[in-house]
Order: structure tokens, then sequence, then C-alpha cells
């Protein structure tokens, strides 16, 4: 497999010409996700004990699809777009994983998610695999009709090694409901056939489930109910501060706020600026009200913030709130050997929201600190659960009310986090361990029962 270690700087490079800077999404460019995925699957296969041939087959990808998309944008010029598709693991189902448009993607961060796809399908225990994809692109710079433009070559480019048997697509950072109806749509186009089940996160209506926008904030919350019940906490007592504003986060605060608990700080990033910010106020942070003064690119508008009582702060100032409860909902590298320090000790307890937001370094020191850890594959696993449950109802042409949708998340996330927890009781270690365990054990399972290894 060719190295794409160099990946980061011609990205930085690309995002240095696009005025993007690199410093607020990555603490510094020696990061590499797929390195750390690799080390935590390495820690987890020590604790197993897998054999050399397990250990190989699940520690690389199966496929990797590098590919070039040719765009004709709205001035007649073509531009070329670079874009992947990572299939981690397919034993125990389907891939399964979303799409990202970023100018920041590499190979390696696609590898890393695709695998930690895998993980977070069999720690919640539904017959899928781990994949992952993604186009390097800014879409803040790109007309809708460029969009859908770069959707359907997207597609086109992909149309004979996915399909709702083979690997089942998903929204993902900057992608959403639409983008995915005009993926659909372009493989319908090729394929000849109605395939509704190719691909989740699909607008209710066409195709898609009720309860699946807030499904990822609502699964993080789930599991942090049950950690507050565990450790004898009452929900209204207790303060968070969330980093993001997107999709997961907003919702995240949303449900958690419905239970009592109360977010004063939420930190997210600035298009204007090219910069994050935090936002904070003591009284608490209300997510309908900073949604009324936030673009569509996710900038909350600082003065209007201000008028409405939030003190704007640097965007790292969320990790130093004096709250109980983090919840890292925006990228990975955010709690890292550089940053853990700025915790205070009355944090007890670390949702994480987005993928990889902690670093095994700094998980070293969240260990000696005695916060509890809700591992990211299990917190924010509520996501592909719901896109699961999308695939089964466009399936069988038999759709569910938002309710029943709910109800089977919570259930499904409510067992997860419970033979997580219980795992690393019986055993004295710490969270993500046992959540590797049981994911890679389930895996591991299914590799050998089809006689892989």
């Amino acid at each position: 497999m060719p190295s794409f270690r160099g990946g980061f700087s011609k990205v930085t490079s690309l995002c240095r010409d696009l005025e993007i800077p690199t410093g607020e999404l990555m603490s510094n460019s020696s990061f590499n996700p797929y390195e750390m995925a690799q080390k935590q699957f390495d820690h987890a296969a020590d604790l197993l004990d897998l054999d050399s041939g397990t250990r190989a087959l699940l520690r690389i990808p199966s496929k990797e699809f590098h590919f070039s998309i040719p765009v004709r944008m709205d001035d007649g010029t073509v531009k070329v777009f670079q874009g992947f598709r990572i299939q981690h693991n397919d034993a125990r189902g389907p891939c399964k994983g979303g799409i990202r448009f970023h100018p920041l993607e590499t190979a390696d961060t696609v590898r890393a998610l695709s695998m930690w796809m895998t993980w977070k399908c069999a720690v919640v225990d539904i017959p899928l695999g781990g994949g992952k994809g993604g186009i390097i692109c800014d879409p803040h710079h790109l007309s809708m009709l460029e969009q859908e433009r770069l959707c359907r070559g997207y597609i086109r480019q992909l149309a004979k090694n996915v399909g709702p048997l083979e690997d089942v697509p998903a929204p993902d950072m900057m992608t959403n409901g639409q983008h995915m109806l005009w993926m659909l749509d372009e493989f319908e186009t090729i394929r000849g056939q109605k395939l509704p089940g190719f691909i989740t996160g699909k607008p209710v209506g066409s195709g898609g489930s009720l309860g699946r926008t807030e499904a990822t904030g609502y699964g993080v919350v789930y599991t942090l109910r049950e950690a507050l019940i565990e450790k004898g906490i009452d929900i209204k007592s207790t303060k968070a501060a969330v980093q993001g504003f997107g999709n997961v986060a907003k919702y995240a605060v949303d449900l958690y706020t419905k239970l009592g608990g109360k977010v004063i700080c939420v930190a997210c990033w600035d298009n204007q600026d090219k910069k994050s910010y935090s936002f904070r106020r003591m009284s608490g942070v209300d997510r309908v009200e900073l949604e009324k003064i936030t673009d569509k690119f996710g900038t909350i508008d600082k003065e209007k913030a201000k008028a409405i009582g939030y003190e704007i702060l640097p965007g790292d100032a969320w990790l130093e709130q004096d709250v109980d409860i983090l919840i890292p909902a925006a990228t990975e590298n955010q709690i890292n050997a550089d940053t853990v320090g700025k915790i205070r000790p009355s944090v007890k307890i670390i949702a994480e929201g987005a993928n990889g937001p902690t670093t095994p370094e700094a998980d070293e020191v969240i260990k000696q600190k005695g916060i509890f850890v809700i591992p990211d594959f299990l917190a924010n696993a509520g996501g592909v659960t719901c896109s699961y449950f999308e695939q089964v109802q466009c399936n069988m042409n038999f759709f569910w009310e938002k309710d029943e949708v709910l109800e089977k998340l919570d259930k499904k996330m409510t067992s997860a986090f419970h033979a997580v927890s219980n795992l690393a009781r019986e055993r004295g270690l710490y969270m993500r361990e046992a959540a590797y365990i049981i994911a890679v054990d389930r895996v591991a399972k299914a590799a050998k029962a089809r006689g892989w290894v």
C-alpha cells in the first residue's frame, strides 16, 4: 500500500491557498489519525491476545478507492477534485460510513474513520462493517450546482463498488441530506433501479428516517445519562461545555438541557474570521436562541451573541471551563498532549461526540485525573445506529414514527453502554479499552467464522 504521509502537507498548502488556517483544526502537522487508530487497535489486540493473521487483517483497510472527479464549474472551467472511499472491514455486514467534504481531507483521515466505523458498528452490535469517504473540497466556495455535479461525479467513480448490500454511505462533515439525495439519484440512474437503501441520511419524505437528525447528539446524551446514573450524579446538578455547534453538538445540547443539565459554553468555527470562538453564558446556552443567529455555514454572529449575554472567548476556552462534563463534538485531535492540561479538576466525565477527539497521550493524563470517558465510537454511535434503522425501513418500504425510532435508539445505546461499562468494572479497564475489546472481538470472531483467518 502506498504511503500518504505527505498528504497533510499537500492539504496544508491547499488550505493556505483557500486562506483556511490548519491550526484551528489540528494541533500540529505531525498528527496522523490513522496512526492513532492503529495504535488503539494494537493495544486492544494485545489485550485480546489476537493471533498475527487476525491482527494483520484488521489493522488495515480491506479495499481503497482513490480517484479524480472532474467538475464543470459555473464559469465554464473544469476543476479536478480528489476523492476517496475506503472500506475497512465487512465481516459483519455491508460497510457503512459517511462522506466528508473538507479542504483538510487526507487518505489517512479516511482510513482512520473507516476503521473507527468498524468498531462503532460492532460495539452497538448492528450487522454492518466500516467504511468512509471524502472529497478534498471546501463547499463554502462552491455553488449548489457545482456541489451537485461533484456529488454525481463521486458516485460515477464508485457505482460498481458500493450499494445497499456492499457499502452504504451517509452524510458527514459538511455534507447533508441534499447531497445524499443527489448521490442516490445518480446511483439509481446508473443501476436502472430504485435502491433507496443504498444511502442514508436522506431527507424525510425522500427515504429518510424520522429522528436521524437528532440521532448522533441524542445518542451521546443517552450514554451520558447512563454514566451519570451509574455514578449516582443527578443530571440536574451538572454543567457542561461543548466543542462544536454542528448537528451532533446542537442536539447533544438540546437533549442534555431537556434532561435538566446546563450547558454554559459552546465553541465553534467562524467561517468569516477563519478561526474558532467559544460562546459562554453562565446562565446557560439556549440551542434554539443560538441557532437563530447562526448562518448556513455554522458561524454564530458574535455581535448578536454579545447582545443576548454571551461572552466571546478564544476557541479553546471551552476546555478550560469549571464544569462537570466536557463534550468534544467537533473534530479529531482536540484533547491532546498540549491541551489536556487545561482540563479543570471539576470535570468528572468526557463524552466524545466527535471521532478521535482524544489522543492516546492525552488518554494517559485523563486516566491519572480519574475522569470517566465515554469513548467516541460508543458515544457517537447513535448516528450509524439510526442510519441502520433508515436502511432497514427503506428496504422494507415501511417507515416508523419518530418516537419509535428514538425509543429503539435509546435501547441500543443504553445496552451498548452497559456492556462496555460492566466489562470495564469487571476487569478494571479504562472505558476505551473495554469498548475496543468488545468491538474488536466481535469483528475478529466474524472473520474467523468466515474462514478468513
